[in-house]
């Protein structure tokens, strides 16, 4: 392993398809050549004292929502081959009770969240920044899919959330910086395949350069 990880940066809006582009991604490597460290581990718990009305108001769209000092104390951490145990974040959620995650250091540190190029400290450190994106209505779309469909949510919930916390958060705090990435993935289909091949054409020119294969 190299003295220092090289640091990918995964970001992109709320239904860009940034989950299923990372499934794809990692299936290019093994669990020893790649550690992915995800922003949504590090929001702070705020349910304890708070009213499900309360919880379901509150706006975790907004950087002070997220512990961004042991976000980035950790990824010092994995950048310095240390290993780092984390408690999950169980999306306050008090009736389930949070395992310890295992982040070990690899060759590859991927880094994904709405907000890493936002932190500076993060955006500095990395080689390469991804920035996926959907037109507003597809990503909507997917937005009212998930959360209809597989969290319960009703169709109010999720377009005042959308209207005023996701939408505002993704224009003041991702897409000002879109156009520093390296490579912006246009993903306005349902075709797995295009998403497919990018990260195959992405995997291979890493492998290439990293482990000259």
């Amino acid at each position: 392993m190299a003295d220092r990880p090289f640091i990918i940066g995964i970001a992109g809006g709320s239904g860009s398809g940034k989950t299923f582009f990372l499934k794809c991604f990692l299936e290019h490597f093994t669990a020893d050549e790649v550690c992915l460290v995800s922003q949504d581990d590090y929001y702070h718990t705020v349910a304890a004292g708070m009213t499900k009305e309360e919880i379901a108001l509150y706006n975790f769209d907004l950087p002070r929502t997220v512990d961004s000092e042991q976000f980035i104390a950790d990824i010092n951490k994995l950048i310095n081959n240390e290993t780092v145990y984390k408690e999950e974040y169980t999306f306050n959620n008090l009736d389930i009770v949070p395992k310890i995650l295992e982040f070990k250091p690899a060759p590859i540190l991927i880094v994904e969240g709405l907000f890493i190029f936002h932190f500076k400290e993060i955006a500095e450190k990395l080689d390469l920044k991804i920035f996926i994106e959907a037109e507003e209505q597809v990503a909507l779309s997917r937005r009212l899919k998930r959360d209809l469909e597989e969290r319960g949510y009703s169709h109010d919930d999720v377009m005042y959330r959308w209207k005023n916390h996701v939408m505002p958060a993704y224009r003041e705090f991702l897409l000002p910086y879109r156009d520093e990435c390296h490579q912006i993935i246009i993903n306005n289909t349902q075709n797995a395949d295009k998403i497919i091949s990018v990260t195959e054409v992405i995997s291979k020119e890493l492998r290439e350069k990293l482990f000259g294969a």
